[in-house]
């Protein structure tokens, strides 16, 4: 059996930058992307495209009409809360399709007695469907575990005679070094570091279409690879952010337990992701001094997920942005 869990740092790196992985250069398009085991997922406004390239370097397609979410969800705030949660369905499905036609070499790994257990239980199919469901939860659950509730639960430890602003600042701080740690970790990983240089395919070639060049290996090559709308960008802002709306709240709120703080941090979490959503929308979309402030983190931040590809991540991306491109300019922004 495949070791399913093995992709969720690439999950988990991937949901947001497909969210948004937009373009800054003459044109501005909707078109964005997620880098996969050995390939790329591009999605329009009416196609979604997924590129993979097998071990004997064929290009394998999948293509299907994209997703339209009910007119709630195109709500602002709430259409980010939508478009986090569909970028990690969507992942799952396409990492797990990336990741089948390499089977073999994840089949000589020893499954773990979890993945036997599950494997005595349901059929392929059933456990198929189990496996997403569990990725979907632990993808979700890790970075809310890593990011709010680890914090949380650290500055439970400071004495409750301590003003309310030491604490929001240190659970702060904790946060944003959690966040740093993880995102060097998981990109000194070999495979994800390879992921990581697709995800640098994906950012060139949505640039050199952007300004409006031949989609070719030597145009995209020469292209920038850091994006001002990368999902990478959202995640730091969604951190952020949740540095100001906690400590409001928490102002107003006068409480040091850690369980009561780490509740109302879970019940606020869809509303800060909804807000990161508008504020990285309303940065890539305009361009002056303070739009140029809320980019900057981001932009810095891409260091550690985006690398230079290579030529045939760089074709795998043209390949599958080419199948999403719409002849109507419904991409524009």
């Amino acid at each position: 059996m495949i070791n399913h869990f093995s992709r969720l740092p690439r999950l988990m790196a991937g949901a947001a930058a497909e969210l948004f992985a937009f373009g800054a250069g003459k044109k501005k398009t909707t078109i964005g992307g997620q880098a996969l085991i050995e390939g790329i997922m591009m999605k329009g406004p009416k196609r979604t495209c997924i590129c993979v390239r097998k071990p004997d370097q064929e290009l394998v397609f999948k293509e299907e009409d994209a997703k339209k979410a009910a007119a709630f969800w195109k709500l602002p705030v709430f259409r980010g809360m939508y478009g986090l949660f569909t970028a990690m369905k969507d992942g799952v499905e396409a990492i797990n399709f990336s990741a089948s036609f390499f089977e073999d070499e994840e089949m000589a790994e020893e499954p773990t007695k979890f993945e036997k257990w599950l494997a005595s239980k349901l059929s392929s199919d059933k456990l198929e469907k189990a496996v997403m469901a569990i990725a979907m939860v632990v993808g979700i659950g890790m970075p809310v575990a890593l990011f709010f509730v680890l914090p949380a639960l650290l500055v439970g430890f400071v004495p409750e005679s301590a003003p309310f602003w030491t604490r929001n600042i240190l659970e702060s701080a904790v946060r944003i070094v959690v966040f740093l740690l993880f995102m060097w970790s998981v990109s000194h990983m070999k495979d994800i570091r390879r992921t990581f240089e697709y995800h640098g395919g994906e950012h060139k070639t949505i640039f050199c279409y952007e300004d409006g060049l031949e989609l070719t290996v030597e145009n995209v090559r020469r292209m920038p690879r850091f994006h001002p709308r990368c999902g990478t960008s959202f995640l730091f802002v969604m951190i952020l952010i949740s540095i100001v709306v906690f400590s409001v709240v928490f102002s107003l709120i006068s409480t040091t337990n850690p369980w009561l703080r780490m509740a109302l941090r879970l019940l606020m979490l869809p509303f800060v992701v909804g807000i990161a959503y508008e504020i990285n929308r309303y940065a890539g979309r305009y361009d002056n001094a303070l739009t140029n402030i809320l980019r900057w983190p981001g932009i810095q931040m891409q260091h550690l997920t985006v690398f230079e590809p290579d030529d045939s991540m760089i074709e795998v991306a043209i390949e599958a942005m080419k199948r999403v491109i719409p002849d109507d300019g419904s991409d524009n922004w």
